[in-house]
């Protein structure tokens, strides 16, 4: 199942790319699960989306928490806290 991946703010430049078309493996169905196969890659993708890292996630421009599921054609969308002023 293939999903849109997009990447933003630090993460956009720690990782050198803001988002790629991607083949979801069997087994990932969470945004959490996608996360932790994705820091799986190691190197800049291991320090950009290690769990103990504060990311949001959202799922086709929704806020989402880490257990939501992930469908085909969905939008995965991961950067950092932001603030206002």
């Amino acid at each position: 199942m293939k999903v849109k991946l997009l990447f933003f703010a630090s993460l956009r430049e720690q990782l050198g790319s803001g988002g790629e078309e991607f083949e979801l493996p069997a087994g990932v169905a969470t945004v959490a699960a996608l996360r932790a196969h994705l820091a799986g890659r190691g190197g800049a993708w291991h320090s950009a989306l290690a769990d103990e890292k504060l990311l949001r996630m959202a799922v086709n421009q929704d806020i989402v928490k880490p257990g939501a599921p992930i469908k085909p054609g969905d939008e995965i969308a991961f950067f950092p806290p932001v603030t206002g002023g």
